[in-house]
């Protein structure tokens, strides 16, 4: 498996954080918060493969491109960006290896800190 970092959904993802358009939840709610399967489905009918993966922050190149498989370590709801997702995400890119996405997780990881910070002063 090539699983490399999807820059679109890095780009979307730093966007949504620093626009605020964030849950900043608890490490472990992402299990609770996550798009259904059913949730998955209705947004590619409605938008596509290619919005779809905007939402994830890597692909597996071997992976055929329009199907939900290509995608790896999804972030959000669709509508907004999770701490839990970007936690999750950090930890299983670091315990694969996948630095890059690993990387791009932690940056992720530390502006949503930053918005804590904030908002709760």
């Amino acid at each position: 498996m090539a699983v490399k970092l999807h820059q679109p959904g890095y780009d979307r993802a730093r966007k949504l954080a620093g626009a605020g358009t964030v849950v900043l939840d608890d490490r472990d709610a992402w299990s609770e918060h996550q798009p259904t399967a059913a949730d998955e489905n209705a947004f590619i009918e409605a938008h596509g493969y290619d919005e779809y993966g905007r939402w994830h922050l890597g692909v597996d190149d071997q992976a055929r491109r329009e199907t939900k498989a290509h995608y790896k370590f999804p972030y959000g709801d669709f509508q907004e960006l999770h701490r839990c997702a970007v936690l999750a995400a950090e930890s299983r890119a670091g315990q694969r290896d996948y630095t890059d996405i690993e990387l791009a997780a932690a940056h992720l990881h530390g502006m949503l800190e930053a918005l804590r910070e904030t908002r709760s002063d």
